[in-house]
């Protein structure tokens, strides 16, 4: 791991630790999808699985692949929703694609499509 790298994850950890509890864990490499939208450009999503949906708190426990907007390597951790309505749409188990952001000290899923 070269030094760019480790401290972009030493970055994100220390975020991430600040703000919710994690599990760090390798993920799957990315790939392109073939819908889009007019918020998020296909590239900007990033392949994941629901680990679990937490309704009460607004937040999903996602194993992802790499953000490149975050500069965040492929791991498990919680985001915050920025649309509750978007946990009625996913269960444990199932394959996604979403596009995160950074709000304030949050880390915020703001769009997230089932994968079919």
């Amino acid at each position: 791991m070269n030094n760019k790298s480790l401290l972009a994850l030493l970055a994100a950890v220390s975020l991430m630790a600040s703000t919710a509890a994690f599990s760090v864990q390798p993920a799957a490499s990315s790939g392109h999808t073939h819908a889009t939208t007019a918020s998020t450009t296909t590239a900007d999503l990033v392949e994941g699985e629901v680990r679990k949906v937490d309704t009460a708190n607004k937040k999903l426990t996602l194993k992802h692949g790499e953000i490149k907007n975050l500069s965040m390597p492929g791991m498990t951790m919680v985001f915050q929703v920025k649309d509750p309505s978007l946990l009625d749409k996913v269960k444990v188990g199932d394959k996604v694609r979403f596009a995160a952001e950074k709000s304030n000290s949050a880390f915020v899923v703001t769009e997230l499509q089932l994968v079919q």
